[in-house]
């Protein structure tokens, strides 16, 4: 006996057709590999050589072919999730944590709608240990650092710069060159 009202099960399950629905649309749109991501960088920019670019333009198809295959991967597993939930609702274990056997409160289902665990018992997320070598050799900044050191450092900053132009006026004040008082006036 589920802990869901019928209606719980009804809103949940139309939210995860619906949310199925757009991923679908969306790998359907871009093919089902989404176009060429998985082929070499020249076969997916279009580009029959990368010689006349600048390595800049080469860093950004890079970078976004990257940002691309993770969002991929990302909606990919969504999907799955997805599937995975509308089978348990039809086997009668929607709503269930895998791992306690507890009840899973419907307003996590609400926000989450094809989770498989309870909040306490959500595996951890994948935590890259291979930092870049840099932070090896990196120091921490010096001691009063930030805001009290920028304003004794007698540098100008972007935080103190109308402060600074403020005494020459502005486009819509009379501009009176500094050192000479706006009420005596040369003869």
């Amino acid at each position: 006996m589920s802990h869901l009202s019928n209606e719980q099960l009804a809103t949940l399950k139309k939210s995860l057709l619906e949310r199925k629905r757009e991923l679908e649309q969306h790998f359907s749109q871009n093919g089902e590999e989404n176009s060429l991501l998985g082929d070499s960088l020249r076969n997916s920019t279009g580009e029959l050589s990368s010689a006349d670019n600048h390595p800049a333009d080469t860093g950004t198809e890079t970078f976004e072919r990257s940002r691309d295959l993770a969002i991929n991967r990302s909606l990919s597993e969504e999907l799955s999730d997805i599937e995975a939930a509308l089978q348990r609702m039809k086997d009668g274990t929607y709503g269930i944590c895998v791992v306690s056997s507890q009840e899973i409160p419907y307003e996590r289902l609400e926000a989450v709608p094809y989770t498989a665990y309870a909040v306490e018992h959500v595996p951890p997320r994948e935590s890259f240990s291979d930092r870049p070598v840099e932070e090896e050799v990196m120091t921490a900044p010096p001691a009063g650092a930030g805001r009290n050191r920028q304003e004794h450092s007698g540098r100008f900053d972007d935080a103190g710069a109308w402060d600074s132009v403020e005494d020459y006026g502005s486009a819509s004040s009379p501009v009176t060159p500094p050192g000479q008082d706006a009420d005596k006036k040369d003869i």
